[in-house]
């Protein structure tokens, strides 16, 4: 490795170097940064003194997977790999806490003592460490950080939501679209001038502010950040991946946005949404069967882009959201699957744009219109009305088992037929003292089986309750019954 550090180009690259068995110390950095550059310094000379870690540089906003991965909200931000798992972080400029969590990692310089002072002083020269230390008292702390520590204040989050609102179509980006000052933000300036569409644009780097408070806001580390209609459509890769497979232009067209093709012609007019093709165009027979079958084959049923579990645009993302909100079972139908279906049901519904939610057959709107019901309570009245019932979560169902009967133990097997020796004894313990309990029987059922392990923050079986609280296993239940605690205990 030599004590050198080397810049990630891409996450195929660090995952090949993090599972190669050497300790990893990741710096994730950034250009406009000042306490990224200087702790940039010490980083170096550090990976000096520990020739065999490697020392990897991250470009943050430049690589927003590898971002994303190792959850980076700030910088200067360090990962310290071991064994291909992150075994510890650090955020700020703090050159003694790095040195010492470089040395956990890879090994004092002087096996017994701790790495700073004495290492520090060996990584990094007195103007090194008085610039960072003066970089963390001018920011009033012993670490520097460039982060928003607990998201937005209501006041920055209101003038966010403004910024994102107040254009149809709007960029946050590095520099201007006549001068952008990245390649990513030149990228997303080029698809929108190729799809013809107005739009707005906020230049990041002139307002630090609006720069952290936005990814904390979006949940989105990385710019630029594009977004239609107040939802976020993504970063460079995803405008790129968007417009190369036509999706850009029907996110804009699906949702109102005027184009115009080169010579200057409308290919879509501004409006509400709803209608936009003449039902005098029809369907066929057999495709208004398919529709009417596809409609009907849940009580709730949405026609989105993507699946629940990955949705291939915010509107629909949220439209999922609010019904897992709900606790709504549904089915879904994955319109860029299927073109047919995608313009056939544009006529059958004369509702041109998606997501599009039903509920027992009946088109309710899209993703503004849910939103909106949720939030006046209207969804919920609907879905009652409808006979629709929240579904519980595995949660709520363990909730209820628990409490099902004021003693209940969660057993192998059932009281007349235990599966393990541990459930026997349980069982023989309660009726010798002649509780009366409820049972469950964990082998019939995976969920339950391993849910209520993290549940109950308990790895084993059986485990018995009492009034909804865990009392314990098997060992615990004859130890009271050997005190002759056990019961008095559920019987309190």
């Amino acid at each position: 490795m030599g004590g050198s550090v080397k810049d990630v180009q891409s996450k195929k690259e660090l995952d090949s170097l993090v599972h190669g068995g050497a300790p990893v110390v990741l710096h994730f950095w950034a250009s406009w940064c000042e306490a990224s550059k200087h702790m940039d310094e010490v980083f170096a000379h550090l990976s000096t003194d520990f020739p065999h870690a490697h020392f990897l540089r991250v470009e943050a906003e430049e690589q927003p997977e590898i971002s994303e991965a190792y959850s980076v909200s700030a910088v200067p931000f360090f990962a310290f790999v071991k064994d291909g798992k992150v075994a510890d972080t650090l955020e700020g400029a703090d050159p003694s806490s790095l040195a010492n969590k470089v040395a956990r990692i890879a090994g004092s310089i002087n096996p017994g003592e701790p790495a700073a002072p004495a290492s520090l002083g060996m990584a990094a020269g007195s103007t090194i460490l008085e610039t960072v230390q003066e970089l963390a008292r001018e920011n009033g702390s012993s670490q520097v950080k460039t982060q928003v520590q607990n998201g937005p204040a209501d006041a920055l989050k209101r003038r966010l939501q403004q910024l994102i609102d107040s254009n149809p179509v709007m960029l946050f980006m590095k520099g201007s679209p006549e001068a952008p000052q990245c390649g990513f933000s030149q990228k997303i300036v080029d698809i929108l001038k190729k799809e013809n569409v107005k739009y707005g644009s906020f230049d990041i780097l002139s307002d630090s502010e609006v720069r952290e408070g936005l990814k904390k806001y979006s949940n989105w580390p990385t710019f630029p950040q594009l977004y239609c209609k107040g939802e976020l459509l993504g970063g460079c890769d995803i405008a790129i991946s968007m417009h190369e497979g036509g999706e850009l232009k029907e996110v804009f067209r699906d949702h109102g946005i005027d184009t115009t093709d080169s010579a200057g012609a409308k290919v879509t007019e501004a409006g509400s949404g709803k209608g936009g093709i003449s039902a005098s165009t029809g369907v066929s027979e057999t495709l208004n069967s398919r529709l009417e079958s596809l409609i009907n084959k849940s009580p709730v049923v949405l026609f989105m882009k993507g699946k629940p579990d990955e949705p291939k645009c915010g509107f629909s993302r949220k439209v999922v959201d609010i019904l897992v909100q709900e606790k709504v079972d549904f089915e879904s139908f994955d319109i860029l699957s299927d073109e047919e279906v995608r313009q056939g049901l544009k006529v059958y519904s004369n509702w041109s744009s998606y997501p599009q939610l039903y509920i027992k057959g009946e088109l309710i709107g899209g993703s503004d219109i849910v939103l909106e019901m949720q939030k006046s309570g209207e969804l919920k009245k609907v879905l009652a009305e409808k006979g629709i019932v929240p579904k519980d979560t595995l949660e709520d169902r363990l909730k209820k088992l628990i409490t099902s009967s004021p003693v209940m133990v969660f057993i192998k097997g059932t009281p007349d037929a235990p599966r393990c020796g541990f459930s026997s004894k349980v069982v023989n313990a309660l009726r010798e003292e002649g509780v009366s309990f409820g049972s469950f029987d964990i082998l019939s059922d995976e969920d339950v089986r391993q849910g209520i392990k993290v549940f109950s923050n308990w790895p084993t079986y059986p485990q018995l309750y009492y009034k909804g609280e865990l009392i314990g296993g098997c060992d615990i239940v004859m130890e009271l019954k050997s005190n002759g605690e056990l019961k008095a205990t559920l019987t309190e």
